[in-house]
């Protein structure tokens, strides 16, 4: 394929006449396509099973199987196979009913040169650009992918399932850096809304003087820099989902006028008259306990209560080690991809370093660090210093760690060679293994992958102190 770069398409002709097959397979070939002939609906079948083209041109009026028929099984088989029907003794009932069975379209006989020629370039376009436009929602999904097994994961997909189909509000809560749009976005796809807009806003990134402009739009000349009128998110999200980031940011007035359009489902540009209706779902996040902002003041009871239909809290990473390992592997490939760069082995003593970390900044800092590893680590394995390393430099240091369980030595403490660095990781992970085997030599190197007189060795170079429970 890639008919728009090195490759040209691949058309396949079906009719019973043997002139047509003759003339327009040359007429295509000379076009630049490759063509592939079938004298009737089974020749046709069997063609597609073999070797998908990109575009049928397709007879209708055929002995056996007809040009309706194979086009009924041919999209049962490939359901965006792209198909062109033609015939001699057409009508507009036949064309309407080609174009419900999913042909693109329908032309009559006899062909001219030009038309044909011009519809197939059509078709084909058409074909290419819904490809990429799957292949783009393939792309998308996989970067707005929730990555984990853990038991966290499994009741928090769960709960994904259960709201998802439902027309429901749904009040998301979590830490900074968690995954709150993720989760909002699996929801929009899992509803019936899925083929409609899925429309973010960070109420904290909007100033309060313009917050009100881009939720609900504005009218040309409605204020000082209104040049022209422009639609709000709102509006931009009609028949779909709109997403609340950082509810708890908007100022007491607006969250008025939220709850208003949430009661209503219908509102007023800023500086208009008309009331515009609108069908939107309105999924909300906040890293604040609202019960507390309200108790403030700084929050309307009667909008959480609102919003509040269907709660989710997202766990942060801490509460989800187990999901490290796939997380670390996720976010590699990503960047792999994106950069160009070739993928990374992740050595179990950085593994262990990043399974103790605490991730104060959670999802975003792992990707974020995992990001700055493939760049920075020249060699095609990163190990535990340079991973602890990395940790280590992270803006406010060891001492924004708060209560890291690995608030040790290894995060504060210089050393004076990346060896020393490396052989403190080994030390400690060594010890941690030994701990959870129970100081039992033998299994501690089978986990380890490494032969016991191996691990002795380990042990006695890096005075790992054995502290076996009585």
């Amino acid at each position: 394929m890639f008919y728009g770069g090195f490759m040209s398409a691949s058309i396949l002709i079906v009719d019973d006449e043997e002139s047509i097959l003759t003339s327009l397979s040359s007429i295509l070939r000379d076009e630049g396509y490759e063509v592939a002939v079938a004298k009737n609906g089974m020749e046709a079948l069997r063609a597609y099973m073999t070797d998908p083209p990109d575009l049928m041109i397709l007879d209708i009026w055929m002995p056996e199987m007809d040009g309706m028929e194979t086009l009924r099984r041919v999209r049962e088989l490939v359901p965006t196979a792209q198909v062109m029907m033609m015939s001699g003794h057409g009508s507009i009932e036949t064309a309407v009913k080609a174009i419900k069975l999913g042909a693109y379209d329908y032309i009559e006989k006899p062909l001219s040169l030009e038309n044909i020629i011009l519809r197939v370039k059509h078709a084909l376009d058409q074909h290419r650009l819904e490809q990429e436009n799957r292949t783009l929602r393939t792309t998308v999904q996989r970067k707005f992918e929730l990555v984990g097994q853990s038991v966290a994961m499994q009741q928090l997909r769960q709960l994904i399932e259960t709201a998802g189909p439902t027309n429901s509000r749904v009040l998301i809560g979590g830490e900074n850096g968690t995954g709150k749009e993720l989760v909002a976005r699996a929801i929009h796809l899992r509803s019936a809304r899925s083929n409609r807009p899925f429309v973010a806003v960070n109420c904290a990134a909007i100033p309060e003087t313009l917050i009100e402009s881009e939720l609900f739009g504005h009218e040309k000349g409605s204020f000082t820099g209104a040049t022209s009128m422009k639609r709000g998110q709102f509006e931009q999200a009609d028949g779909g989902t709109l997403f609340l980031d950082e509810i708890a940011d908007m100022s007491l007035n607006t969250q008025a006028k939220v709850l208003r359009v949430l009661q209503e489902q219908q509102f007023t540009r800023v500086g208009g008259t008309k009331l515009l209706k609108v069908d939107v779902r309105v999924l909300a996040a906040s890293n604040k306990d609202l019960l507390k902002e309200i108790e403030k003041g700084a929050f309307r009871e009667d909008l959480f209560y609102r919003l509040n239909v269907v709660p989710i809290v997202v766990p942060p990473l801490r509460e989800r080690r187990d999901d490290i390992p796939l997380l670390v592997r996720h976010f590699m490939k990503v960047h792999a991809d994106e950069q160009g760069l070739r993928m990374k082995e992740v050595s179990p003593e950085a593994m262990a370093v990043f399974q103790q970390y605490d991730w104060p900044g959670n999802i975003r800092e792992l990707r974020n660090l995992i990001e700055r590893l493939m760049i920075m680590v020249p060699g095609p394995v990163i190990e535990g210093a340079q991973a602890g390393l990395s940790l280590q430099a992270r803006p406010g240091g060891a001492a924004a760690q708060s209560s890291a369980s690995v608030s040790s030595p290894l995060f504060t403490q210089s050393y004076d060679s990346l060896r020393d660095a490396r052989n403190a990781f080994e030390k400690e992970y060594i010890a941690r293994k030994l701990r959870e085997h129970h100081w039992n030599i033998s299994r501690t190197a089978e986990d380890l992958q490494i032969e016991r007189s191996h691990l002795h060795r380990k042990i006695k170079l890096l005075e790992v102190e054995m502290r076996p429970e009585a």
